[in-house]
């Protein structure tokens, strides 16, 4: 049985409690839910995988924090690209302001020196430190704070942020369009 993915609008910041109560739900009342998604960098919104809108219907009905869900098709490319991590090395550059988040500098704040790709690693320039005090560390043990101005300046001009709303308002309008064609023919 081929499925669909479904968009269902969630209040903000209520994704994870939403997929679980979804969750509980099919369990409960042997629901033909495939899977069901929150990726972190969505918010508002949760994707289901089900064979059918009365599928999706059946397992949100009455749950708290559901909006609705949205009418049309969601493609799997535009969910995956969430769901894909880059790895923090791949994010990191010069100039940027970081958190140590692991080992003896644990929450300390640093500015990024220089990057080694190639070993993973960082040298920092700890920000609290009386006097300048350079340390190489794993990448994977920082958290980027904020992006050095000329990196903010640069990603503006490469891409532009998706705004997911309106790509959804998108999908209804085209939908409620679809809709009114085959009434009408």
């Amino acid at each position: 049985m081929s499925t669909r993915i479904f968009a269902v609008r969630t209040t903000a910041g209520q994704e994870k409690n939403v997929v679980l109560l979804i969750e509980r739900r099919c369990m409960a009342k042997n629901i033909n839910v495939k899977s069901i998604i929150s990726p972190p960098d969505v918010s508002g919104y949760v994707f289901i995988e089900a064979s059918g809108p009365n599928i999706v219907s059946l397992a949100i009905e009455n749950i708290k924090h559901v909006k609705g869900w949205v009418a049309g098709k969601v493609e799997l490319e535009d969910v995956t690209k969430f769901l894909i991590q880059q790895p923090v090395i791949d994010l990191i550059n010069v100039d940027d302001k970081v958190e140590i988040v692991s080992g003896p500098f644990k929450g300390m704040q640093a500015k990024v020196t220089r990057v080694d790709k190639t070993k993973g690693e960082v040298t920092l320039e700890l920000l609290e430190a009386p006097y300048t005090l350079p340390i190489t560390i794993r990448a994977e043990q920082v958290k980027i704070i904020s992006k050095s101005e000329a990196i903010k300046q640069e990603v503006k001009e490469k891409k532009e942020k998706i705004d997911i709303f309106k790509e959804f308002s998108k999908l209804e309008e085209e939908w409620k369009w679809q809709l009114k064609k085959h009434l009408i023919s």
